[in-house]
């Protein structure tokens, strides 16, 4: 989209998938995610960013956004995956625990050592995933949704925090504590339980294909 520097910025598209899908349309296992980015920060407050067709919206909602792009992908899915032969399947979106601000105004998990053990400390269940629950339920296509959100939201001691990468700048280095990873995970630890729930689907379909 041209700017008044002459330059063009980025839009994201909200009415076609990528073009390498394709090539994984007809596979046995297609996983699908996407969450984190969705904030109003990262998708450049909303203006000037979301496209459909030759339209820009001069300024949309983040969550209405998602509903268009999430619409999208669920005519896809319903058009080109073969659902007999191909299971599809919708991880969910793992919670991030920042404390103080958030990924880039100073949020820290660094003093998180244990996971929470009572419930009325968990976050309100994102509204994005009852957007997503909802158009899943629209679909034709069976769809096997990994739904981690609540079970993420227990373990803000999973997180990189201040040990989030090896080589850090020399500004990183000064302020360790300002920059904080609190919505990745630490490995071996959380996600290996969605390989678990992933492994499950897998005997599943397999035991109902022998039925």
């Amino acid at each position: 989209m041209p700017i008044r520097n002459g330059k063009k910025r980025e839009t994201l598209r909200l009415d076609i998938v990528e073009r390498s899908s394709s090539k994984y349309k007809d596979a046995d296992v297609i996983i699908f995610n996407t969450g984190h980015w969705w904030t109003h920060e990262k998708t450049a407050k909303g203006k000037d960013y979301y496209q459909e067709g030759n339209h820009i919206y001069s300024e949309l909602n983040v969550e209405e956004a998602l509903r268009k792009a999430l619409s999208t992908w669920a005519k896809w899915v319903d058009t080109n995956v073969n659902r007999e032969k191909s299971l599809v399947v919708f991880r969910g979106y793992s919670t991030s625990h920042f404390s103080g601000g958030q990924w880039n105004s100073g949020g820290q998990c660094d003093q998180e050592t244990e996971p929470i053990q009572n419930d009325e400390y968990l976050s309100t269940y994102p509204s994005m995933m009852t957007l997503l629950e909802s158009v899943i339920k629209g679909m034709k296509t069976p769809v096997s949704y990994l739904n981690i959100t609540r079970m993420t939201d227990y373990r803000k001691d999973a997180h990189p925090s201040i040990y989030r990468k090896q080589n850090m700048t020399e500004e990183e280095m000064r302020d360790p504590e300002k920059y904080q990873d609190c919505s990745h995970w630490c490995l071996p630890g959380v996600p290996d339980s969605w390989n678990e729930l992933l492994y499950a689907q897998l005997l599943i379909k397999q035991h109902n294909q022998l039925l």
